[in-house]
Parts: C-alpha cells; structure tokens; sequence
C-alpha cells in the first residue's frame, strides 16, 4: 500500500470536469516519483495514498488542491511595443516572458492597438481536476536495510 516516502509508478489520465483531456501517460512511461515529496500536486499525492498495484481509481481534485484558484493579480496589460514585431500576437496564444532567471509563460487575452492582456496563471488555475489512476510499481521509501554488528 502506498505511504509518504514511497517512490512509485503510476498510469494516468487527466480531465477536466467537461470531459476536456489534459494530460495522460498514455503510450508513454508512467510518472514515477516520491510520494509527499511535493514533485506533484497535493491532490494528486493524496490521490494515490493507500493504492496497491495494480489498484485502478479516480480521483476528483479541486482546483484548491491541484494549481489553485486563478489569481486576478496574474492578469495585467502590458506594452506591445515591447515586444518585437516578429512575435505573432493571437487572442488564445502563448508567449514566454521572462524576467532574467525564470521563463513564465502567459497566455494572450486581449489584443489591442497599444497594449495586450496577458495571463500568468498556470493554465489549469481554477480548475478541479479528474484523474483516471493504475498504480503500476512501488518502491518503499526510507531506510530499508538494517545492519548488525557483534556485541562484544
């Protein structure tokens, strides 16, 4: 059963309440990593929590547990004119902006004459998300070996 601490492998499929498909480990390796280790969303982390393998199980994650709620603050105008010409500017689009140690990407809401409206949430801000999970290998975590010496 899986615990906090285990590094396990697991199948998945992603979707949003509408049935819109995100992500899936379909035709892919699975996603192995370190449960409660924070590699992946809280949710998703207490998702698997307690499977054995070979279990399969859905699991709703609402948006509080997955990205979070979508923050008005991410949402902001910004100059067109600074940013080069080559750059196709598309209401829906991506750009990556960034701000000399990280890329963020935004998504493009508005274009206007002199400025555009741009998105940093993470994409699936405010969204509860569905997951479709097979558990496919466990591996405990912590110390499992126990050394004895001779009492003297």
């Amino acid at each position: 059963m899986v615990k906090t601490g285990d590094t396990i492998k697991v199948h998945y499929k992603g979707t949003l309440n509408d049935g819109t498909l995100f992500d899936s480990s379909e035709g892919r390796e699975p996603l192995e990593f370190e449960v409660g280790s924070g590699m992946v969303i809280k949710g998703f982390d207490d998702g698997v929590m307690g499977m054995a393998v070979g279990e399969k199980k859905s699991v709703n994650i609402p948006a509080k547990e997955a990205y979070g709620e979508a923050n008005p603050q991410m949402i902001f105008d910004f100059e067109k004119a600074q940013i080069p010409n080559d750059i196709p500017l598309e209401v829906g689009g991506t750009l990556n902006m960034h701000n000399g140690q990280q890329t963020v990407p935004v998504k493009i809401l508005e274009v206007a004459e002199t400025t555009i409206k741009l998105d940093a949430n993470h994409p699936l801000a405010g969204q509860d998300l569905n997951f479709d999970l097979e558990l496919v290998d466990i591996q405990a975590g912590g110390n499992t070996s126990v050394n004895f010496e001779e009492v003297k």
